[in-house]
């Protein structure tokens, strides 16, 4: 009988063990026996073995026999196998009654069960030897050497398996060297050493065997361990300067414990991680999605296109720190999912996602996820006519991007808006002030630019901040919320134009100068910096709202018209869209298409946030097409919200040709504006 540990440490005897990882054995009374030698027969076992529900016949026949002619006749002959070797006297092990099959291994030492128990409570609640019994128990990878060709489904379940117990195995060893003391400096080696082994791209392994190397005085060792990492990295396109930033960094401060008052090196060190922290951006990679269609090879196609696309869709936006696809492709040949890629690159966010064609549809899945949890931010399927692929492969592009900019923007707002406010650094001082600019009332709109001027003042590169700095501005001007409406104009400029020298490749820049340009009176330097902000980016929604915006009023109405219908398929949830509807409602009514206006005026009037302005449109519109109940109704509410406000405010706000405003003026006067 083999003695094995089991709940709470107690020694239990099983006359059967079972081991996964590393070579699939079987022991019997402490030898081992023989497995069938049927790749089929051993595959159904680590399967069957690590489900600990009931399989359906017809899932295992579709990862185990999907090419044979017979696949039940397949699973019954590889379920006798089973029993001849599991089964016995005392108990029966294998059930397959009815349409379902499991294992009965509740007596039997399975290693990876073993593995289970000793994490159940977390590897922070275990003492240093229960993690070295823990180490040990992960032989080798999962089934090691177990592959079946043509059994694509059952390859890739195998290679979540295995990527799964070696990332758990990771984090063991990881716990190991930061818990092993300065006395077991071997065994800190030995353990890191296997760490690198089993992640070679990790780049906290290699940066703490660099610094116990030193600390042992072993320099030379070092130097050779760093020209080697860089040779590793570099050969896969990776970012090695982290690592020979932090060899310096330590050969830095060895010295100067000796020789510097303590006192001046910390005074040296917030310096560094300020300037570090101002700096920061939310960062993403994009791996590269896979191709799930069957006659289409690895090796190209439309899902590395439309990773292409996206990759450099997103890094026009200019707001997140993207990884180029050198990397991200670079990893994909090496077989590194995505979760894995983004603990290499050290990255906020991954993407991923796969294409494949359906009955002559082309079906396009993308999620996003934190890097740091797993947990799944956003994700989303597309399915468009396997006719003109590419142009729906297009917009597909346009809807992942703005979904996947978006949906970070949020997470990165509700995250800044949880922490204290003296906490925020840069990039979460400007997020803050998000939160705080999309509620469109007064003092809302002065906390957002109180935590923009705190960005700004950590971080005068930060061009999106300049540039929100100065919507606020807009927003004082635009809703009559400052009396000295002059200044606002100027501050909103000033703002705008420190965001073009932050980053003139900042599509937001451009987008925050035509605003200013606009309460300037200027309309051709508006126009001008408008479609240069969606000329850096033809995916920045709020450019192309804000040039309908300006063109519904004094412009062409019906390239407002369009520019407006363009923001609103690049952002369907945005929160300006009350303001997108309203334009398009301005720019029907100067085209004298007054029913239509009112309908489009009215779907603005009654989104969230929707400003007097916005509800003031409205009203005229409703008022032109003759539906002078509904525009009374509204003016009620208006009125009700904004008691002071009247139709001269509304042209204040707005530049209108004397044409425009006197149409107004008539709709205004049939229900007493």
């Amino acid at each position: 009988m083999v003695k094995t540990m089991g709940n709470g440490g107690q020694v239990t005897d099983h006359s059967i063990q079972v081991r996964l990882l590393g070579r699939l054995t079987l022991w019997k009374q402490g030898a081992e026996r023989p497995l069938p030698s049927s790749r089929k027969v051993r595959g159904l076992l680590a399967l069957l073995t690590v489900t600990p529900e009931a399989l359906s016949r017809s899932r295992i026949c579709e990862l185990l026999f999907d090419t044979s002619t017979d696949p039940r006749g397949e699973l019954r002959w590889c379920l006798s196998k089973l029993r001849a070797v599991l089964d016995d006297a005392s108990k029966q092990r294998v059930n397959a009654a009815g349409d379902s099959v499991s294992l009965d291994l509740s007596d039997c030492s399975v290693d990876t069960n073993d593995i289970a128990r000793l994490r159940a409570g977390g590897l922070e609640t275990l003492d240093v030897a229960r993690l070295r019994e823990l180490s040990e128990l992960y032989a080798g990878d999962f089934a090691a050497g177990l592959e079946l060709d043509r059994n694509p489904e059952f390859a890739s379940w195998l290679g979540a398996q295995r990527r799964q117990f070696r990332a758990d195995h990771v984090a063991v060893i990881e716990q190991l060297v930061d818990r092993v003391g300065e006395q077991d400096q071997n065994d800190a080696f030995a353990y890191l050493e296997k760490w690198l082994q089993l992640a070679p791209f990790e780049r906290r392994a290699h940066e703490l065997l660099l610094q116990r190397l030193l600390r042992t005085g072993r320099v030379r060792e070092g130097e050779e361990h760093l020209a080697a990492t860089i040779r590793l990295f570099e050969g896969e396109g990776l970012d090695w300067m982290p690592i020979r930033e932090c060899w310096r960094a330590a050969r830095g401060r060895t010295p100067q414990i000796i020789v510097q008052p303590p006192a001046k090196a910390e005074s040296q060190r917030p310096v560094a991680e300020a300037l570090g922290a101002a700096q920061r951006r939310a960062s993403i990679c994009v791996m590269p999605f896979t191709e799930r269609t069957p006659d289409v090879t690895s090796g190209g196609g439309l899902a590395n296109w439309l990773t292409e696309d996206i990759i450099t869709r997103l890094a026009k936006l200019r707001v997140l720190f993207v990884i180029a696809r050198g990397s991200v492709f670079a990893l994909t040949e090496r077989n590194v999912p995505p979760d894995e890629a983004a603990r290499l690159l050290n990255v906020d966010y991954v993407a991923s996602g796969s294409v494949r064609e359906q009955r002559g549809r082309l079906m396009v899945m993308a999620q996003l996820a934190e890097a740091s949890t797993g947990r799944i931010v956003w994700a989303d399927e597309f399915s468009y006519s396997r006719d003109g692929a590419f142009d729906a492969l297009d917009e597909i592009g346009n809807r992942i991007v703005l979904s996947l900019a978006g949906q970070i923007e949020i997470a990165e707002r509700n995250r800044a808006v949880l922490k204290p406010p003296n906490s925020l650094d840069a990039w979460e001082a400007y997020h803050r002030g998000l939160w705080h600019m999309y509620r469109f009332n007064d003092e809302d709109n002065r906390h957002a630019a109180h935590y923009f001027q705190r960005a700004v003042q950590q971080d005068r590169t930060f061009a999106r901040a300049h540039a929100c700095l100065s919507f606020t501005h807009f927003q004082n001007v635009f809703l009559h919320w400052s009396a000295n409406r002059d200044r606002e104009i100027e501050r909103a400029y000033a703002t705008a134009a420190d965001s073009i020298v932050a980053d003139d490749l900042d599509p937001a820049a451009h987008w925050a100068m035509g605003r200013a340009q606009w309460l300037r009176g200027h309309l051709d330097d508006s126009v001008h910096e408008l479609r240069r902000s969606v000329s850096l980016s033809p995916n920045f929604a709020l450019g192309h709202y804000t040039l309908g915006f300006v063109q519904s009023q004094e412009g062409d109405a019906h390239a407002a018209i369009e520019a407006s219908d363009i923001s609103r398929q690049l952002s369907p949830f945005d929160p300006l869209m009350f303001a997108m509807l309203a334009s398009r409602a301005i720019a029907l009514f100067r085209l004298q298409r007054y029913e239509e206006a009112a309908e489009w005026a009215s779907k603005g009037a009654v989104r969230p946030n929707a400003h007097v302005n916005v509800q003031a449109v409205a009203v005229n519109c409703l008022a032109a097409a003759g539906r002078v109940d509904e525009a009374r109704s509204l003016l009620t509410l208006l009125r009700r919200n904004s008691p002071d406000y009247c139709v001269d405010d509304f042209f204040r706000a707005f530049r209108f040709s004397p044409d425009t405003q006197a149409s107004f003026r008539r709709s205004a006067a049939r229900v007493g504006f």
